[in-house]
């Protein structure tokens, strides 16, 4: 298969995937934790890495119908959930792009709190 090249989006807490522990997105790029998704809650992430996709399906969901793909974990190709593709209905499009993790399938850890000290000249 060859080599697997992983991103590291960095912050104070990641999720990463529960099967493998690869990092995937960090708490500053949450935008709702107010989702549900297969296997119960779910949280809507801005920009998540490491992730492969599905090719492009029509669901109707409990908000309306919406083109998505599934994602999976780049590393061991576990279901994480899933990315908005396009939404057919106006007030559903702020999700358009935005990637949905299921909370039963990611970790939340401590990261590394990033400091940048000014050197004095």
């Amino acid at each position: 298969m060859g080599r697997v090249f992983l991103e590291h989006i960095g912050g104070i807490r990641i999720f990463s995937c529960n099967n493998c522990d690869t990092a995937l997105t960090n708490r500053a790029q949450l935008i709702s934790t107010r989702f549900t998704g297969a296997t119960g809650r779910a949280f809507l992430f801005n920009k998540v890495v490491n992730l492969k996709y599905s090719e492009v399906q029509d669901r109707v969901m409990l908000t309306g119908r919406h083109m998505v793909r599934d994602v999976f974990c780049k590393k061991c190709d576990t279901k994480l959930g899933w990315m908005y593709e396009f939404a057919t209905e106006d007030n559903q499009r702020y999700k358009e792009g935005h990637v949905i993790l299921e909370r039963a399938l990611v970790n939340e850890t401590d990261g590394i709190e990033e400091r940048c000290e000014e050197r004095s000249g």
